[in-house]
């Protein structure tokens, strides 16, 4: 079992985005930091300076007053009790930047 970075934590974000345009972005945007797990909803191994980057990416992309975007810290032990069914548990990627 491979051991997660505990400068990272768990985010589950979850988006309501009006504007298909935006939306897309706002869909490219979180791939860039996590994994798309539902339809409007990613699950993001984020240290606090990447949880600061998003968040600005996301301000430049959204209409405060048409769109939402809600973001869920997860906790170690929390993170280690998600019950999931019917696909595999979140699990921090390992990235190798050359």
């Amino acid at each position: 079992m491979r051991r997660s970075n505990p400068q990272r934590t768990l985010y589950v974000i979850a988006y309501d985005i009006a504007n298909n345009k935006r939306r897309t972005k706002v869909h490219k945007a979180l791939s860039g930091f996590g994994e798309w797990t539902q339809f409007s909803l990613f699950e993001c191994h984020l240290s606090p300076k990447e949880l600061l980057q998003l968040r600005q990416r996301l301000d430049q992309l959204l209409d405060e007053n048409e769109d939402n975007v809600r973001i869920y810290p997860l906790c170690a032990t929390c993170t280690s009790r998600v019950d999931t069914i019917g696909s595999a548990k979140p699990e921090e990627k390992e990235t190798i930047i050359i």
